[in-house]
């Protein structure tokens, strides 16, 4: 008989434990901090130009992997000399073709305070006539100076992206020649952007 009520009290100590655990809030990872990444010295050249047709591969570049793409569809926004693509829409004659999802938005606002991207309906994709991220001084992302052949990231304009799976990163372009020149002069190698950019892996809206 007391063999018997001690393991009556071992087993409902056992259940009791039991409950008690299985009644605790389950535990959640919390979620990864966002940080600024900085890629430099992105080289996108292209062939002709001055007056000339233009031509040359685009260079691929990804947000969830930080690198460029050297083949696959799985880029996000695509460089040669100061046209940037996005991965969705429709591709014309030497572009590399759009299998994503991708659109973009520019903001005039300061890199930091772009905690949200924008509604959906302030996205646009590349068309047959014109990128989501427009070309020309003062159109998109840069200022042409003729007086020197220099171009210049225009300050306060936040590039914000849908990739081509549908997440999103925001990019700061700081720079369009080699090294990153403070005060470039025009005689520096161009075309080698440097950029910051934050990545949303998880589809959230927010950075």
């Amino acid at each position: 008989m007391k063999n018997f009520k001690t393991i009556l009290v071992l087993a409902i100590s056992v259940a009791f434990f039991s409950c008690s655990k299985d009644d605790e809030p389950t535990q959640t990872s919390t979620p990864t901090a966002l940080t600024v990444q900085t890629f430099s010295n992105l080289y996108a050249p292209v062939i002709g130009g001055g007056g000339q047709p233009v031509s040359g591969d685009f260079v691929k570049f990804s947000f969830a992997t930080g690198q460029v793409i050297a083949t696959g569809d799985n880029w996000d926004i695509a460089f040669r000399s100061t046209t940037i693509l996005v991965n969705g829409g429709v591709a014309t004659t030497g572009q590399p073709e759009r299998t994503g999802i991708g659109a973009a938005s520019i903001v005039s606002s300061i890199f930091s305070n772009v905690t949200t991207a924008p509604v959906d309906n302030l996205f646009n994709q590349d068309t047959a006539t014109l990128n989501a991220i427009p070309t020309g001084s003062g159109n998109g992302w840069y200022n042409y100076n003729s007086s020197n052949n220099v171009i210049s990231p225009i300050a306060g304009k936040v590039i914000v992206v849908k990739t081509h799976d549908g997440k999103y990163a925001k990019m700061e372009i700081l720079n369009y020649y080699q090294n990153a020149p403070a005060n470039p002069t025009g005689t520096e190698p161009s075309r080698y952007y440097k950029f910051n950019f934050v990545y949303q892996p998880n589809g959230s809206k927010n950075f």
